[in-house]
């Protein structure tokens, strides 16, 4: 066993009680006689300072430190024995009793809890009772008794990383029936416990919560936020992973600003990060039909895989695939997936560029498609815009913009078909 940890947790330890006891010494006392004495042996340190030292190792996982999110087992490890050991008279003090909720609700070994609840109501008060309750049940996964328990308590009323820690438990009960409830809260955790883990902890769920509720500036400025500030958190992987996952369904054609956020968030991450973010979306965009969308993301991707064949062929195939529905650019787009390198995509990417392939001669074959990819195509679509033409043009314009459609919404069925089937090698 690698006694190092505990060796340094036993210093963190006396360094707190040590402080603990400096400061509590009047100003004025005279300094301790240098003779020689027995030393007195040193004070246990409470639940309190126990679990602040527990939070100030947590907050360096926030900024990046491997050895604090490793050393964190083991100090939970000797504080949930600490905690068991504490004698039933220690915890008739309240503040060592929400100690024990905060150090539950950071990992802490539940078994505390239980057993502060066994203990009765010398320990537990009834005012304490639905926090102990509800805390209990939260980490054990019985959500519907966490959630009666413990929304019905304010948050504000608790002193800061305790009421933090609500906070973002109630946030994490709220957001599947209220999700502008929970962002509220996430707003009071962030706004609560700056530059901790519970702040990272905070805006990381955030930002899903709010591109769950199509706050678009909202999602944006709270994604830049969270990759300017906490880039290097042990937990920064998991969000980008999210992160992609919502890129993936968000529809950038639909507004300029909506793109231009995105760009502006994207400039926060590596190059590297930045262009397997826009081909992951770009590919999205394809397979769901929004073809403004991917198009954008091609095109963005261009000054990124300079140097990457790989990445420039699958660029080429998501700009390509997306124009396919375009009477205009069917033409172009149908030569550029013929030309692309089979051998630098992966299979699934592969298996788009079939699909993109026989959908373009699909919609070629569809009536009224030779004036779609002639040389210099009739503006039909433009024509039924134009009040002037007949009805005659209009009907036959309106059955090909019809048909268009329905060939995109077959593409985006084929590729979620594709996607389901063939694994995706990113």
């Amino acid at each position: 066993m690698n006694l190092r940890p505990l060796a340094a947790l036993g210093m963190m330890l006396l360094a707190v009680d040590a402080a603990a006891n400096e400061s509590s010494r009047p100003a004025d006392a005279a300094p301790e006689p240098a003779v020689e004495q027995e030393a007195e042996p040193l004070a246990a340190p409470s639940p309190l300072q126990m679990v602040r030292t527990l939070h100030l190792m947590q907050d360096q996982i926030a900024t990046g430190s491997t050895e604090a999110h490793v050393g964190q087992r083991g100090l939970l490890g000797v504080l949930d024995i600490r905690f068991m050991e504490l004698a039933p008279e220690a915890w008739q003090n309240g503040k060592n009793v929400h100690a024990a909720v905060s150090f539950v609700l950071s990992g802490g070994n539940p078994a505390i809890l239980r057993k502060l609840l066994e203990l009765g109501s010398t320990v537990v008060t009834e005012n304490d009772r639905p926090l102990v309750e509800g805390a209990l049940a939260y980490v054990e996964g019985r959500e519907e008794a966490a959630h009666n328990a413990l929304m019905s308590l304010d948050a504000r009323t608790f002193p800061p990383t305790m009421s933090a820690q609500l906070a973002l438990v109630q946030s994490a009960l709220a957001v599947r029936k209220d999700p502008a409830k929970s962002d509220a809260l996430l707003d009071f955790v962030r706004l609560q416990a700056p530059g901790t883990l519970l702040e990272e902890a905070a805006l990381r769920r955030q930002v899903f919560v709010a591109s769950q509720t199509d706050h678009v500036e909202k999602f944006y400025f709270l994604a830049t936020g969270y990759l300017r500030r906490f880039r290097h958190s042990v937990y920064a992987g998991n969000f980008r992973q999210r992160l992609a996952s919502v890129a993936t369904r968000i529809d950038f054609g639909q507004e300029k600003s909506r793109f231009d956020g995105f760009v502006e968030m994207m400039k926060e991450l590596e190059p590297n990060a930045r262009r397997d973010l826009y081909l992951l979306a770009a590919r999205a965009s394809v397979e769901q039909g929004f073809t403004r969308s991917a198009r954008l993301l091609a095109e963005k991707v261009k000054d990124l895989v300079e140097g990457d064949p790989a990445g420039a062929a699958r660029a080429r195939l998501y700009r390509a695939a997306s124009m396919i529905t375009s009477p205009e650019d069917i033409k172009a787009a149908v030569e550029d997936l013929r030309q692309i390198d089979r051998s630098l995509l992966s299979e699934s990417d592969t298996a788009l560029l079939d699909s993109a392939i026989a959908m373009a001669g699909h919609i070629q074959t569809m009536p009224g498609a030779p004036a779609v990819v002639a040389d210099k195509p009739k503006p039909l679509l433009m024509k039924a815009a134009d009040k002037t033409e007949d009805a005659s043009s209009q009907a036959q314009a309106l059955e090909q913009l019809q048909a268009l459609s329905k060939a995109r919404d077959a593409l985006s069925r084929v590729d979620k078909l594709i996607k389901n089937q063939a694994p995706v090698t990113q």
